[in-house]
């Protein structure tokens, strides 16, 4: 028999550095395969997308590109109990084995030969390397080729890698793989807020998918997978005993055909400008939108006996600008009104809702405050003859209340007026966008000439409320997050809060009162009677609706105090009463606003003789300061009732009115004549100066145009102060005519050359006088 002799020292030093040397040859092997630049996990398996609510609540869920249901997320988010319940139930050695545990895979072959129950031998890293490279591990070549895959990626990836990689793989039935997809699916929360028996049960899915997944989890085979794994659950967690009863209950799970499809307008819109992202974090408040989704439905079901089925709305946290709720339409499934049409992005004309800015701007300019009067009569702004909805006139008012009653007249005079800014400059410089050229509107823009989306709107608005400072909207959470440019300043605070405070004024379609708590609020509507619109401030937000049809067709409903106001405020009555609404910011009156006495009359500074006074709010260097000359003290006859020059005898004195031609028509065609109570006649030369005719047609800067194919003659039109009979007109010192203040009389010009330049003037009979002059190009 032979004899086997110890290897000599010397033999068992070479077998040493032998074996040592082929440990530190391996190790850099795998240094080098772990160091070699290489694609991540994560990078070679495609994802769904998700977007959530501002709370974290699931929006919507879309398929990968292979059509599976896989969100991945990185392990530090996926709930621990999750993490510790698939390695004790799936590989105990997953940190020490490299990749592949011949202990489980001999254990596996003899349960299995032996007839015993079926064990799993493959590990994680076996699992993960068979889903990645679609390897059929049922036969014995397979097998070889799965375990040589998990050793691979076991020297290209760190533990923590693998784990996290099968962990967003894992099948969980269906087309569902990965937990972060498993758990928003199933039930409706992310990986990180599973329960322990939510994350028991899906530690158990994975083996065998299609069995436990059935009857929505409710089964036999799922419960007992789950009881085999709380038992090893509390041998290694003694204090997790306690909670046991709830451990082993049957889960109510939810399922793919229930997934949320919230917001579908607001969640197209996100997914489609933030492509590749995986996750989209939205500013949208559930709540808030729920509510607003149900006043809508509520509303058109109501008014469907009109033709009103369509609308959009938009609300915005204007503190912060985070969108809070969007509807782009009533129904995103109902093709027969385009629902899937996202309508706060469309073009539409805004009709009225813009005149707001043109008083804010003519405050900030000087040119008034809400007591000063403005004239609601026909008037012509060179070619442009604009109209009152009703096509009433309403006569003398205040610009509040011009603003309130939306007069189209007494804004389009407004708006002649502005400098620059104007509103064509305020718009573009607010970000609306694909405006024409501001002579292709001219002032036909201030009653919705132009186009804007419910968007830009809502921005104008926000400005308002932020005191004149625009800043951009903002949908997702991580927009908040990135550095944004410094406001830009559109209107002072002083005109943004005077602007507010009259809207709030305008009292509710329902009732003859103003909105309480108050709300600044105004309505449009476009030509044609195609849009009805409604836009807002109230508390902190700012609403803007839309009602009317994508395909632009016209319906005699679409008015925007009778369609889209009510809408509008059952939106915002809802939002309080749901106490979703937190208030206004606490904002400051702006240092330079001061309230003071006017006479109510006329809007100047009341004189002695002011007899009703009244107050308005008033931009210090900025307001106009004109002391009110409307009431005069005359002589009158005691007995012929007629004024008198001086003291007499039979004479008394009297205040009264003394309104210029133009506003006693005005008061004739309101129904509110006055009474000519003059002394013209009396008037030193001094005084009678300052009451020259004042020249209301040709309007001053603007070049005439007549074309000799079809010449039309211009008008000249003036309006006299109080006592005067007759204005004649002078054209180059030609007499032209003689007209009442106030008619109208045609002239000619010569049509000799082009951009000939003409002094026209009106003297009244009392010898005043006011010229102009004006420019004609002629056409052929």
């Amino acid at each position: 028999m032979p004899t086997t002799t110890a290897p000599t020292p010397t033999q068992r030093r070479i077998r040493w550095r032998y074996l040592a040397g082929l440990g530190v040859l391996l190790a850099i092997v795998l240094a080098v395969l772990r160091l070699t630049p290489h694609a991540s996990l994560a990078e070679s398996i495609t994802s769904s997308r998700a977007v959530y609510a501002r709370n974290g609540e699931l929006l919507r869920l879309t398929l990968a590109p292979d059509e599976q249901f896989r969100l991945w997320v990185p392990l530090e988010r996926i709930a621990p109990s999750l993490v510790d319940a698939v390695l004790l139930y799936e590989d105990r050695r997953f940190y020490v084995h490299p990749g592949v545990n011949p202990a489980a895979l001999l254990r596996s072959a003899w349960s299995t030969a032996s007839g015993g129950r079926r064990q799993g031998g493959s590990t994680l890293s076996m699992q993960l390397a068979r889903r990645l490279y679609a390897i059929d591990s049922r036969s014995y070549s397979g097998k070889l080729a799965q375990m040589a895959a998990a050793l691979w990626l076991e020297a290209r990836h760190s533990k923590r890698e693998i784990l996290e990689a099968y962990l967003n793989t894992a099948p969980y039935g269906g087309n569902i793989e990965g937990v972060q997809a498993a758990s928003l699916i199933y039930f409706r929360k992310n990986a990180a807020q599973l329960s322990l028996p939510e994350a028991l049960t899906l530690a158990v899915i994975p083996q065998n998918p299609v069995k436990r997944i059935a009857e929505r989890g409710r089964n036999a085979e799922l419960q007992q997978a789950r009881q085999r794994l709380w038992a090893l659950w509390a041998e290694r967690d003694t204090q997790a005993r306690e909670h046991a009863p709830d451990a082993v209950l049957a889960l109510s799970a939810q399922s793919r055909g229930s997934l949320p499809f919230i917001a579908p307008h607001a969640t197209d819109m996100l997914l489609a400008q933030e492509p590749g992202t995986p996750e989209i974090r939205s500013t949208l408040d559930l709540r808030m939108q729920a509510t607003l989704e149900r006043v809508m439905a509520q509303y058109l079901r109501g008014h469907a006996g009109v033709g009103i089925n369509n609308a959009s709305a938009l609300l915005l946290d204007a503190s912060t600008m985070e969108v809070r709720a969007l509807i782009g339409s009533a129904d995103w499934h109902n093709n027969s009104i385009a629902g899937q049409v996202n309508g706060t992005q469309a073009k539409r004309s805004p009709g009225s809702t813009l005149k707001p800015f043109i008083y804010a701007l003519a405050l900030d300019q000087g040119l008034l405050h809400p007591k000063t009067m403005l004239k609601d009569a026909p008037t012509a702004f060179g070619p442009y003859t604009p109209e009152n909805f009703d096509h009433r006139f309403a006569g003398p008012l205040t610009a509040q209340d011009a603003l309130i009653r939306s007069r189209n007249i007494p804004a389009v005079a407004v708006a002649a007026k502005l400098g620059k800014p104007n509103l064509y400059d305020l718009m573009r410089l607010a970000g609306v966008r694909k405006l024409q050229s501001e002579a292709h509107y001219g002032l036909a823009l201030v009653l919705g000439g132009g186009e804007v989306s419910s968007e830009e709107l809502a921005s104008l608005y926000a400005t308002l409320a932020n005191g004149g400072l625009v800043q951009p909207l903002r949908y997702t959470q991580r927009a908040r997050q990135e550095p944004s440019a410094e406001p830009l300043r559109l209107l002072s605070e002083e005109a943004s809060f005077i602007t507010l405070d009259m809207l709030r004024h305008t009292p509710r379609p329902d009732s003859a009162l103003p909105a309480r708590p108050a709300v600044a609020w105004k309505t449009g509507t476009s030509w044609g009677f195609r849009d009805a619109w409604t836009a807002g401030v109230f508390g902190r937000h700012v609403l803007v609706v839309w009602v009317g049809n994508f395909d632009g067709s016209s319906n005699p409903a679409l008015v925007g105090v009778d369609a889209a106001a009510p809408l509008f405020l059952r939106m915002v009555d809802a939002l309080r009463a749901e106490r979703l609404d937190p208030g206004e910011v606490a904002t400051r009156q702006p240092a330079n606003l001061r309230q003071v006495e006017v006479c109510a009359a006329t809007g100047g500074l009341p004189d002695a003789l002011c007899p009703v006074r009244s107050n308005t709010w008033f931009i210090a260097g900025k307001s106009p300061i004109q002391v009110s000359q409307l009431h005069r003290t005359v002589w009158v006859d005691e007995s012929s009732g007629k004024v008198v020059c001086g003291p007499q005898p039979g004479a008394r004195q009297q205040v009264v009115e003394q309104w210029g031609s133009d506003m006693q028509r005005l008061f004739r065609q309101a129904g509110l004549p006055r009474a000519d109570m003059s002394d013209a006649a009396c008037e030193p030369s001094s005084t009678a100066a300052e009451n020259a005719p004042l020249i209301s047609s040709p309007l001053r800067g603007v070049r005439h145009q007549i074309r000799t194919s079809k010449p039309e003659p211009l008008v000249l039109r003036a309006e006299a102060a109080a006592g005067s009979q007759s204005i004649y007109w002078f054209a180059d010192d030609s007499l032209v005519g003689r007209t009442a203040p106030g008619e109208g009389i045609t002239w000619m010009p010569p049509l000799a050359e082009t951009g000939q330049r003409h002094v026209l003037r009106a003297i009244d009979d009392q010898g005043r006088a006011e010229s102009r002059e004006v420019i004609v190009d002629v056409l052929p």
